[in-house]
């Protein structure tokens, strides 16, 4: 099962990760452009906001059945903070995966509040431009390519 697990998170981070990028693209754009809210730009957001939220149900599901927890209690946090690589898998990457979908999940409630279109493209670009800073920050580059 953790296999089945893990191949279905590495594969749908890229769906994530196109989604984002996506996102605060159109964002960014249609806020500096001065552009009017479409139905798009909402579903846009909205399917950005549903796939990280699977992402991290997936996430957990991996990090509950895998052996990151094992590892935990076997080594120690010292033992884990002590090697940079077990580190970076128990830690870093769910801490920040976890903080951007907090990101995204509040520019996103944030812009449904607003009224106008400058002010909605403004939530979304500032948090889910966040969100891909988090994310591009602690994708793990390395088993990527």
């Amino acid at each position: 099962m953790f296999e089945t697990v893990k191949m279905l998170h590495s594969y749908w981070a890229y769906l994530a990760l196109i989604m984002i990028v996506i996102a605060t693209l159109n964002a960014l754009f249609k806020f500096f452009g001065n552009k009017e809210f479409h139905p798009i730009d909402f579903r846009i957001s909205l399917f950005t906001l549903i796939v990280f939220h699977i992402q991290l149900l997936i996430g957990i599901v991996l990090y509950v059945t895998g052996p990151y927890l094992s590892s935990i209690s076997e080594l120690g946090m010292k033992g884990v903070m002590g090697n940079s690589i077990m580190r970076s898998n128990i830690v870093e990457h769910p801490l920040m995966m976890i903080i951007a979908v907090v990101f995204i999940t509040v520019g996103y409630s944030k812009h449904k509040k607003k009224l106008t279109s400058k002010p909605k493209f403004k939530m979304l670009a500032i948090f889910y431009t966040l969100a891909l800073i988090c994310v591009l920050a602690k994708i793990p580059w390395n088993t990527w390519f």
